[in-house]
């Protein structure tokens, strides 16, 4: 009997050492390193929206989220939602020196110079900027990535009509990396301006002067000989841009892969031939082609037409 009771108490005392061994093995998700596994292996999968919202959780969690915040090397619609408010924006960027990549695209309704300088002048390696939309800002916004983000590879200002001369001008003498350019429907700029980025950024892969009435055959013409690496060129409602243009943008940038020319009513055919034999993705049909779709839509079926008579 005795026994019997000293061994119900030995496997009990087992029991308990065993159940301890398994507490001390137990990692909890915070015990993890945060910078070396937690920041870089595990939140970089999740959505920001949902990472800020962990903050809630205790004060351990604000404070690796905060962590996360400082080390985030992206800021996008895609991370955090199609709208967010102007409070959460600076708080999540407040401590963030590390930034290559922001778009505030999903701020346009609300955001100007006083939310976006503090971030673009501690944020020195920035690649890419994406200022789409965002009536509120000033020429100070461009002028102030300019000056800090020496490095900069790809902006984009498309409706952005307080972009002027003079700090586009300011852009092209400090980010001479530039590869992409979006200046649609920025209706202040001219030639003149346009002229001058070409002979700074000769680098340029992607350019977009669309929906601007200003650009003539000059802007287009120095843009073909400066940029001989052009790949995509927007010319969408220039209708000042005339044929002599796309022949010098044919002759001088063998690497145009993509040309816009709808609603440029000067650009025709005769133009446009000698790319589209290159394979350039041109946005506009060949007369025939468009002949057939309106014979189409007005008889109901495409007729057969021998094309090698």
């Amino acid at each position: 009997m005795i026994n019997n009771v000293r061994g119900s108490k030995d496997s009990i005392s087992m029991d308990q050492n065993h159940d301890e061994r398994m507490q001390s093995l137990r990692c909890h998700l915070l015990d993890l390193p945060w910078e070396d596994v937690l920041v870089t292996h595990v939140f970089c999968y999740l959505p920001l929206r949902h990472l800020v919202s962990l903050q809630r959780v205790s004060k351990s969690f604000r404070s690796l989220i905060q962590v996360y915040l400082a080390n985030c090397r992206k800021f996008d619609p895609a991370q955090t939602g199609p709208h967010i408010p102007k409070e959460a924006f600076c708080s999540m960027l407040r401590h963030n020196q590390v930034l290559h990549q922001l778009c505030v695209s999903n701020c346009s309704d609300w955001i100007s110079d006083k939310e976006l300088l503090p971030v673009i002048g501690q944020n020195q390696h920035l690649l890419r900027v994406d200022l789409r939309g965002c009536v509120h800002l000033s020429r100070h916004a461009l002028v102030a990535v300019s000056l800090s983000c020496p490095r900069l590879t790809h902006l984009s200002l498309a409706h952005c009509e307080w972009v002027d001369s003079l700090a586009l001008r300011s852009l092209a003498d400090h980010c001479s990396d530039l590869r992409s350019l979006d200046v649609t429907a920025c209706r202040q700029l001219k030639d003149e301006v346009v002229c001058y980025v070409a002979g700074k950024c000769p680098a340029l892969r992607s350019l977009s002067v669309a929906v601007n009435a200003n650009i003539t055959d000059t802007a287009v013409e120095e843009v073909a000989k400066k940029c001989r690496e052009l790949e995509e060129l927007d010319l969408t409602g220039c209708l000042r841009v005339r044929n002599q243009a796309i022949r010098t943008l044919a002759e001088y940038c063998p690497k145009l892969q993509s040309l816009k020319v709808n609603h440029c009513h000067n650009v025709t055919e005769s133009s446009l031939g000698v790319l589209r034999r290159r394979n350039v993705e041109i946005d506009v049909e060949p007369p025939l082609q468009r002949a057939l779709v309106l014979l189409q839509d007005v008889v109901g079926f495409a007729p057969f037409i021998n094309l090698q008579i």
